[in-house]
């Protein structure tokens, strides 16, 4: 029932309190909030509960039932209803099943208290009861609409492995209030500046380009403003009162000064500032949380020695074995000398709580070895003229040498290729790569430096490997017989080259880097976004579809002209050929939303007026509420996170555990410093403090390094969400075991966290 694996079975069994100790050490480890039952058989349920097989298959039936949409009707591909239904009353029965399970674990009063648990139900019982409408319907011929597929999310964000994505809306919902009155202010101006428009070119007669009345319905005035807004019909919807008379253009310069630049940017300001006092609220709720979570774990194991309460050093493996079974015992044992200082037998509750932070560090075991050319021909190898070569390439100026040639290559890059002498350029700079990467493999042991955690020196070999092939094809295909392929994108790498240039260089690798680090935080909102996309995909095809109808280039009929609508005859919409942005199945529902999304130009206006033309004009408030939702709130609440989260990762420091650790490794004389393994530097700057290390040979000191080192591992194995988490946590003295569970649960943002955290305290 998913019990650790790393323990025997033919042995004593788990004790219960060992069970539980590591449950709720588990639960601080990977930020859960989950109040469940401590019997011995409610634990071994949320052991199962937890497995990574169980959330994999929660995950698996959430996506196919997501995915269900594209083959319903309307469908990118076609299934019977009988089909669809039958494999939705499946996600049904699955999501029910996790439900009971959920319910078996945590006490009766907390589940039924628990908002997430009741939409689930809610959900699954609308579904069922549309289903069963619109399938009695279907067996008539009558269609009907299926409403309760823009209720799919609900399951995605609503069962406890999303918790990420709940804070994302949370952020969201806590934000709206103070948004709203910065977004009445606007349609305040908005709506002054409509009256002034109607006042001013109302009576003048004024027609647009396609010969329709200007400004002359107060409706129409404020949904053009509104576009004006994302300038997506401008400088269009000024051109004929500007035509008129060129003072009218003032009027809407200052409409944009107004309502695009600063009303725009004091958006921005509010959400990011209400963003941060609300990530505040929910780091320091899960700060605490660890803390109880860690509190409760260590008052399981207690015993008294002496005066104070502390875990034995036994009870302490037992525990740590069973949290992370995969962990080697030289990584136990140096946990456990950094957790009992004093080497006494026990550890006490301040070293205790940081248990679920150490196991939150992943400690790299380096395996230094001799080179093969040191063991296959020493005397070569040791020479002098060897050891000159081994000390130029680990010298610092030697990277410096080969940034300056990368700025000459992206340089030659840009230029024709054809001359002669950039061709033969570029067989001199991928030489010199290769003379780069060999020198290193010469100096640098091998397997080392193709160590699964390089990243950087894998990239550089394939990029080598790649450009030498690509250059070999290009020269081969030009001298040959079929010189007219050489312009092939095959051989195009131009885009592919600057970019290969650019990664090559180590300060622009670190930004590079930062991105890679943020990455799996920022998918956190890319699911916030898939939610939003999904319920207004729903509901336009619902209400879209059909209405637009795309047909081939070549197909000549009167209705290809008209997107199959006699509605848009002569609009703007027909004569632009947007006949394929429709809502007639998903993906193109996905396709019009993100065009609306980058408002890329006049489309947000002509899709807006085209849709409205074959409906009504009330279609409208579809697209200015998902520009709202989704231009408004939600992109400036990510770009707001991917600022915070950027300046984060950019400017990390280590924190007060991950010094702990290092600080321990050099005691015991295992230690590789982080800094002095980038680009490739693996086996020659080790650390020689208390290792009887004096010499100044090259040679002894790498006879001496031959052996089992570590080291911390790379920072992108630190979450944005630890590292906040870390910050509010240095505030908080050790001793202090927070308030009680209630009372973190129902935090507000002007509560007890700390006011100004900061890197260097936390440092």
């Amino acid at each position: 029932l998913g019990l650790p694996k790393c323990w025997d079975y033919r042995s004593e069994p788990l004790r219960p309190d060992l069970l539980l100790a590591a449950a709720y050490v588990l639960d601080a480890q990977y930020n859960r909030n989950v109040p469940f039952e401590t019997s011995p058989q409610a634990i071994r349920l949320y052991y199962f509960y937890n497995h990574w097989t169980t959330q994999v298959a929660t995950y698996f039936f959430i996506c196919v039932d997501l995915a269900l949409a594209l083959f319903e009707e309307p469908a990118l591909f076609p299934l019977p209803f009988l089909a669809t239904s039958i494999a939705e009353i499946l996600c049904l029965t699955a999501f029910f099943g996790r439900l009971i399970h959920f319910a078996k674990i945590t006490p009766q009063m907390v589940f039924w208290k628990d908002t997430k648990n009741i939409c689930i139900m809610v959900t699954i019982v609308l579904t069922l009861i549309d289903l069963i409408i619109y399938g009695s319907l279907e067996s008539i011929n009558v269609r009907s609409v299926r409403w309760s597929r823009a209720l799919r999310p609900v399951f995605l964000i609503n069962f406890p492995e999303s918790r990420q994505i709940r804070r994302a809306f949370r952020s969201l919902r806590n934000t709206l209030p103070d948004i709203l009155y910065v977004f009445l202010l606007f349609m305040f101006s908005m709506l002054m500046f409509s009256l002034m428009a109607l006042k001013l070119f109302g009576d003048r007669g004024l027609k647009t380009a396609e010969g329709s009345p200007y400004f002359e319905n107060i409706l129409d005035i404020a949904f053009e403003l509104y576009v004006l807004v994302t300038t997506a019909n401008s400088p269009d919807i000024m051109m004929p009162a500007y035509d008129f008379n060129w003072w009218y253009s003032l009027y809407f310069i200052i409409y944009i000064i107004i309502n695009t630049y600063i009303f725009m940017s004091v958006f921005l300001a509010v959400v990011y500032n209400n963003y941060r006092k609300h990530l505040k609220n929910e780091i320091c709720k899960l700060a605490y949380l660890k803390r109880h979570k860690m509190t409760a774990a260590f008052n399981v194991l207690k015993v008294k020695v002496g005066t104070e309460f502390v875990v034995e050093e036994a009870q302490w493996r037992q525990l740590a074995q069973v949290v992370a079974p995969d962990m080697s015992s030289a990584h136990l044992e140096l946990l456990l000398r950094i957790s009992d200082e004093g080497q006494k037998g026990h550890v006490d509750k301040m070293n205790f709580l940081r248990l679920a932070d150490l196991l939150n560090i992943q400690v790299v075991t380096i395996n230094i070895k001799r080179h093969p050319l040191e063991a296959w021909m020493p005397r070569v190898y040791q020479s002098s003229a060897s050891l000159l070569v081994q000390k130029m390439v680990r010298h610092r100026i030697f990277v410096w040498v080969f940034d300056v040639i990368i700025l000459i290559n992206a340089i030659f890059i840009t230029l024709d290729e054809k001359n002669p002498l950039i061709s033969y350029a570029e067989w001199l700079f991928l030489s010199l790569y290769i003379i780069e990467i060999l020198l290193k493999l010469y100096t640098y042991e091998p397997r080392a430096y193709f160590e699964r955690k390089q990243f950087w020196n894998w990239f550089d070999t394939l990029i080598i490997v790649a450009a030498l092939v690509a250059t070999v094809a290009n020269a081969t295909i030009q001298s040959g017989q079929c010189h007219q392929l050489s312009a092939s994108p095959l051989t195009s790498h131009l885009p592919f080259g600057l970019v290969c240039v650019t990664l090559f260089c180590p300060r622009f690798r670190v930004i590079v880097t930062t991105l890679i680090n943020i990455g799996p935080a920022m998918l956190t909102f890319g699911g916030l976004v898939f939610v939003v996309y999904y319920v207004f995909a729903i509901v336009g095809m619902e209400v879209f579809h059909g209405k637009v109808r795309f047909f081939d280039p070549n197909f000549t009929a009167p209705d290809a002209l008209v997107c199959g609508n006699p509605a848009l005859q002569r609009s703007a919409f027909a004569r632009g050929r947007y006949c394929k942005n429709n809502f007639n199945d998903l993906a193109s529902a996905f396709t019009v939303l993100t065009e609306l999304t980058v408002v890329w130009f006049l489309n947000f206006l002509l899709l807006a007026d085209g849709f409205a033309l074959v409906t009504h004009q009330a279609a409208k408030l579809y697209f200015i509420l998902f520009h709202i939702v989704v231009v408004i709130l939600i992109v400036n609440i990510f770009i707001a996170f991917v600022l915070e989260a950027f300046f984060v990762a950019y400017s990390l420091e280590k924190s007060e555990v991950e010094t702990a650790i290092e600080k321990k490794i050099q005691e015991l004389g295992v230690g590789i410093q982080e800094e002095e393994l980038q680009d490739g530097k693996l086996t020659d700057h080790v650390d020689t403090k208390d290792r009887g290390l004096h010499g100044d040979d090259g040679d002894d000191k790498r006879k001496a390094l031959k052996g089992l080192y570590c080291r911390i591992a790379s920072k992108k194995y630190r979450t944005v969400d630890a590292l906040l988490q870390r910050m509010f946590e240095s505030e908080i003295a050790p001793e202090d075991e927070g308030p009680s569970l209630d009372e973190i649960l129902n935090f507000s943002p002007s509560d007890i966290c700390p006011k100004n955290p900061n890197f260097k305290n936390s440092a």
